[in-house]
């Protein structure tokens, strides 16, 4: 028995359900070293400590062929955000120069949730953060007093934002539209929540520490990751300074990328930077506040993506760096 008029009505409402197009995420294969030199101690120091950030693998990031050369034994810890720390405490402090060079075939993949832009995409499926109640709370520099949340809370009233994704994407507008990528004068490049509010501009640390604050004001999670950029054009190449980016979370979306320093500086991936990244970066390490592992003897660092050292307890200044990479084909 055939059953025209409910067959005619399934038609008519698949017709009217909007279609929501998959794109594959691209992806890029690189090479990646990483070289640290800690110079010769004063004399008489007693004691030499190394960390240096390993970049881990997870849902957007395959790390392989992870090797590393070191002048001391060392370990690779992690720590509870799940960042992996390379330690070395060299049983006799060194006499030459402590030589670190760690390799690595990395393929990192764009981080695309459609969700967030469309209602018909399907929501990301992921294992629920176990941090989720410190991606809330206040950074060092991103204080969430009275002050912030009163900022932020107008912010999103003057969008006639009421869903923490609405919420998110007019602090993200806002941020963009307001805050210049400058990395002049002094007090940039810190995250440092108040200097960006009332300087407005400064670098990526700088855009995602009011993106991240606001957003936990108003009680959305918002979490910062750390690492190094990479040029879009394939090639090899040194990489001269550190990138990072932001996510926040809500129960509909899951996380959703932002790139907002990004999105000031390419107008025309603005639409884009609001739930993507790009596959043309390495993340190191996830938050900031870090206490490493082991404990450093220091107070906690703003965030971690340079090399660290210790001599006798005390911040070793002079570690010098350099990252390089080389695209090669996907095996």
């Amino acid at each position: 028995m055939r059953y025209p008029l409910l067959a005619a009505t399934a038609l008519l409402l698949t017709a009217a359900a909007p279609a929501t197009t998959m794109v594959a995420p691209r992806s890029r294969t690189f090479l990646l070293t990483c070289k640290a030199a800690v110079p010769v101690p004063l004399a008489g120091t007693k004691t030499l400590e190394f960390w240096m950030p390993v970049p881990h693998a997870d849902k957007s990031q395959d790390v392989r062929d992870l090797n590393i050369e070191a002048g001391a034994p060392y370990t690779v810890e992690t720590d509870h955000y799940g960042n992996q720390v390379l330690h070395i405490r060299p049983a006799a402090v060194p006499t030459a120069p402590l030589l670190v060079t760690l390799t690595a075939r990395v393929t990192r993949r764009e981080h695309l949730n459609l969700r967030a832009t469309d209602d018909h995409a399907p929501a990301e499926v992921e294992a629920t953060d176990p941090n989720l109640k410190r991606w809330l709370a206040a950074d060092r520099l991103v204080p969430l007093d009275a002050k912030i949340k009163a900022q932020a809370q107008e912010v999103v009233d003057k969008a006639h934002a009421t869903t923490p994704l609405a919420k998110a994407r007019a602090i993200y507008e806002h941020v963009v539209s307001t805050v210049t990528y400058d990395k002049t004068g002094q007090g940039w490049g810190r995250g440092d929540i108040y200097y960006a509010c009332d300087a407005r501009r400064g670098n990526c640390t700088d855009f995602h520490a009011i993106v991240i604050g606001y957003c936990r004001a108003l009680g959305i999670p918002a979490r910062f990751s750390i690492g190094l950029p990479l040029p879009a054009d394939r090639g090899k190449g040194e990489v001269k300074g550190y990138h990072c980016w932001a996510e926040f979370f809500t129960k509909e979306t899951g996380w959703v990328p932002v790139d907002a320093s990004e999105a000031a500086k390419n107008p025309d991936k603005r639409k884009y930077f609001f739930g993507a990244h790009d596959e043309n970066r390495v993340e190191f390490t996830r938050g900031r506040d870090l206490t490493l592992v082991p404990k450093q003897a220091g107070p906690p660092l703003n965030y971690f993506v340079y090399p660290y050292a210790e001599a006798d307890g005390k911040p070793v200044e002079d570690v010098a760096r350099t990252y390089t990479f080389e695209d090669v084909a996907e095996k």
